[in-house]
Order: C-alpha cells, then structure tokens, then sequence
C-alpha cells in the first residue's frame, strides 16, 4: 500500500472548499459574519443555516452539536489529493481556555505520535532545533537523492547543496546531514519570517514541481467571502509579515511526527486572532504549515472559537474546524484506496478529538484511551 498517513493525528492543519461549489472557507466565514450581529446565542437560526445549507448537517446532527456533541464529516474536494474535513462541538467553557488548550506545547510532547518539539524563539536561533533531526532510513535515501527523484520533500536547490555538503564515506554522516539540515531550516524560517511566502520555495522532490506560495495562495482564494469577513486576518495569512493586525499573534514551533508509515518533520506556523469582547467571533487560529518532509505538499487548518451563550455565568461556545491538506499518495487505483481508509479514519479521529477537547475545557474525565489520542494530519491549531 502506498505509504501514506491516515489524515488524522492532531487537530491540525485544514484547507478547506466547500459544499454545493461553495468553499468551506467561504461557507465558514460567511457564517461568522451572521454570528457577529448582535443577540448570537446557542440556537442562533444563522448558525443552524450555516449548518444545514452549507456543510450539509441534518437536523438530528445540527441538535447533537448543539446539545454538545460533536459531528464531524469530510466535505468534497476539487481533487484526490485533497482531503477536507469539518467538525463542531458546542463546549460549555470561556473560549481562552480553548486558545490556552491549542498552545500548550508540554501537552503536546506528551502525545505518542510527537516524538519531538521545539518552540523557536523570537527571533529563532540554531539552539532552537535541537532534535530536529532526520531517521536513519531517511538519510540513507537523501544520499542518492536528485531532483525529481528523492524520498524526502525538497526543493532542488536544498538538493544539490546538500550532495556538495556532505562526505557520504565518511563515519559521522548522520550528524553531518543532521546540522546541514538544521542550518538550513533555520535560513528559510528566518527567510519567510523577512520576505514571507515567496521564501517557501519549490519542491522538486518528484517529476511534478509543487509551488508552495501559489499552492497556499490558490487554497485561499478558494473563498471569495473571506475578505469580507475578516479582511486582516485574510491579508495576513497571505501578505505576511506585512500588514500585521494589532490583535495577531505569531508563534513558529517545528515538530517529528509519526502520523504515517514514517516519522515526518514539520515546521509551522501558528497564527492567532483575538476578538473584541464585543465579537462573537471571540478566537480564530490558523495553523500553516512552512515545510514538511513527507506527506504534506500544503496544510492549512482553520478554528474558530464562536460565542454561543448569553448567560455570563455559564459561558459556552461552538468551536468550528475546517481542516485541509493536499497529499501525495491519494491518487491512481492505489492511492484511492488509501485514501478512503484515510479519510474514514481522520473524520473518526477528528470526532474523537472533538469529545477530548470538550471534556478537557468542561473539565470532565476522559471516558476512553482513544480519547487521548492525536488527531494528525499536519497543520495543528487544536491538537488533542
């Protein structure tokens, strides 16, 4: 079978497009501009609306999520290599507790799928990436790596400087590919956090190039309605580090996955919107991934905290997610198969992280082992 991830592991990365021909991203945000008008509250006929024409929810699951059970389902794609998925659950609980929750990397390490995780500090430095290292399988491929040919995503220039770098015969190999790797990620975080997405470059790891800004770009412009809805936020993500909004926060953090048939490096970036107490959008989080050394070509994930009670003293909200990622793997008879498995098992596992999250934030017990597992694919804003 193609060696592929099953789409889910964290609550992690989304790009998402849309029911009916409308984007996801769209549909999502089209609803956040109804639930900003005055008098939202857990019932809000906007909300059910949104629920019910755009995803496509029935009554029974609009009424179990609002009950505080989460529904989660997989929405069409344009594409095989694109996996989208959408989840919601109404949480009893202030909505900084969810922000708290998604940023608490100690929870993270404690995961079995992350074998490792570094925050990077601001700005980064190379002590920074301690860790962050290649398996052993994956260095003995890079020494037969060439463009268009190699086992591990990178763009033809990390190639060949890598094969003029590196004394292949000699006895500490590993530790030499392991610091050209680690200098070189610094470089290109340091380089996007300077000229933003034009410094994700290319990868030229297969016969087919993948441009990672127009990639990311054209995910985004999927929605026509996002500008509308949250412009800054929107201009952000696209024109980063420029045109940054008061109310944003960055946090840069890499990660060594095992989500797969193989563990997977990640860097990325997590971007974090504050509302005014005003707003019923009261958090949005937007996990964009900078690199990842298999699987994931581009993963974007989407949350967003939506104020759904009226009662000051029993706060609660709906917590929505639209996740996406375009994947290698998926396509031909091969790839389709794996990525049926795939998807029936990251909608399970993004359910599961749904139940994890609330119980967590209302302060429940977990009511099975399956609960404290990752929700994987990449991205990550809310992983569990």
């Amino acid at each position: 079978m193609t060696d592929t991830p099953s789409v889910g592991g964290k609550v992690t990365i989304f790009q998402v497009r849309m029911i009916r021909r409308v984007p996801p991203i769209a549909a999502t945000l089209a609803f956040i501009l109804a639930m900003a008008l005055p008098g939202a509250s857990q019932a809000n006929p906007a909300l059910e609306g949104f629920f019910r024409e755009n995803i496509g929810l029935t009554a029974d699951q609009i009424s179990t999520i609002r009950s505080g059970q989460p529904v989660a389902k997989a929405l069409p794609s344009r594409e095989p290599s694109e996996v989208f998925l959408f989840g919601a659950v109404f949480i009893h609980a202030a909505p900084e507790s969810y922000v708290k929750f998604a940023h608490d990397f100690d929870r993270l390490r404690r995961l079995p799928n992350y074998l490792a995780l570094g925050v990077f500090s601001n700005p980064p430095q190379m002590s920074d990436l301690k860790g962050f290292s290649f398996e052993k399988d994956d260095i003995e491929s890079l020494k037969n790596c060439k463009p268009g040919d190699c086992l591990i995503q990178m763009p033809t220039s990390s190639i060949e400087q890598l094969q003029r770098s590196i004394d292949w015969s000699a006895p500490d190999v590993s530790e030499q590919v392991n610091q050209h790797l680690q200098k070189t990620a610094l470089d290109r975080l340091r380089a996007y956090q300077r000229d933003g997405n034009e410094a994700l470059g290319v990868y030229n790891d297969k016969r087919d190039p993948t441009v990672v800004p127009k990639q990311f770009a054209y995910m985004l412009s999927y929605s026509k309605a996002l500008p509308e809805q949250l412009p800054e936020f929107y201009n952000y993500l696209l024109a980063y580090p420029k045109a940054k909004p008061a109310n944003v926060d960055d946090t840069f953090y890499w990660a060594r996955v095992k989500f797969g048939l193989k563990p997977t490096l990640r860097v990325v970036q997590t971007v974090t919107m504050r509302g005014d107490r005003a707003d019923s959008v009261a958090y949005a989080i937007a996990e964009k991934q900078l690199y990842s050394s298999h699987y994931f070509e581009t993963a974007l994930d989407l949350s967003f905290c939506i104020r759904g009670a009226d009662d000051a003293k029993q706060p609660g909200f709906y917590l929505i997610m639209a996740m996406g990622s375009e994947q290698a793997g998926l396509t031909g008879v091969k790839g389709s198969i794996v990525r049926k498995a795939a998807v029936g098992r990251s909608v399970s596992n993004l359910q599961n992280a749904l139940t994890t999250i609330r119980n967590t934030l209302e302060g429940r017990r977990l009511q099975n082992v399956r609960q404290r597992t990752s929700f994987a694919p990449p991205g990550i804003p809310c992983s569990v």
